[in-house]
């Protein structure tokens, strides 16, 4: 039987305060005070095609690891049946299907996002402003559909090896340091950074970390329990680089 080769493209963008990949939430809804917004198209940039959508409080995205594909059209196609969940301290081996890892045959994360509103004015509109989305800034979007409580909701579902991390940590950011970032960004930024940023597998006590938060390098030591932020160093957008005065 011949193998079809199907091709999607986005129909939007997701624009959001996180630049690499280190820092963002391991699932969407854990900080619901991030801010993303999504920019159609313009081929897909009707107001008709957003008709209702506002009647919904949580939309489904799904979206590209744009940072990490796999070559469909290659023969054979290389892809691995396993991967090491951070999870599991990147060291047992689960199978693909079993995970949300990024490095997947075609390459697809799904989101649950809450919709914080809708922009209807100026020469992008309508631009969907959107609460809680766990994706890089720039991230392609193939389609959004309305999330809906009744089929999509299944509170007695286990949860397998990914059970939920209940414990947080105390946050010691002092307040010289938390006033360089902007007001509307600072709850959003503590969400992050009480749930503990670093991966399962990378937690050295006292070892100095620092995550890109929008325009900012975010630098933190966590120890027994603590993470404590030492330095706030703004971000030239051009290349990336923390602004040395």
């Amino acid at each position: 039987m011949e193998e079809l080769l199907y091709s999607v493209r986005p129909i939007a963008h997701i624009y959001t305060d996180f630049h690499e990949k280190f820092g963002i939430p391991r699932q969407s809804g854990l900080s619901e005070k991030l801010e993303g917004r999504i920019v159609f198209e313009e081929a897909f940039r009707d107001r008709n095609s957003i008709r209702g959508i506002e009647a919904f409080s949580h939309l489904w995205l799904i979206w590209g690891f744009s940072e990490t594909r796999i070559d469909m059209t290659a023969d054979p196609v290389r892809w691995s049946a396993l991967v090491t969940p951070p999870r599991l301290g990147g060291k047992v081996k689960t199978g693909v299907f079993a995970t949300r890892s990024p490095y997947r045959p075609n390459s697809l994360g799904l989101s649950c996002v809450r919709l914080i509103r809708v922009e209807r004015k100026g020469p992008k509109s309508p631009v969907l402003i959107v609460g809680g989305a766990d994706i890089l800034n720039g991230t392609p979007i193939y389609d959004i559909k309305p999330y809906l409580p009744y089929s999509d909701s299944h509170p007695e579902a286990s949860e397998g090896f990914a059970i939920s991390e209940k414990e947080t940590l105390q946050l010691d950011f002092p307040d010289p340091l938390l006033k360089k970032i902007p007001e509307d960004k600072r709850e959003a930024l503590c969400e992050i950074l009480v749930q503990d940023p670093r991966g399962a597998y990378e937690k050295q006590p006292g070892y100095p970390y620092g995550i890109r938060f929008a325009d900012f390098d975010i630098r933190f030591i966590v120890e027994n329990g603590r993470l404590r932020v030492f330095e706030v160093l703004r971000v030239d957008p051009a290349d990336g680089q923390p602004k040395i005065k």
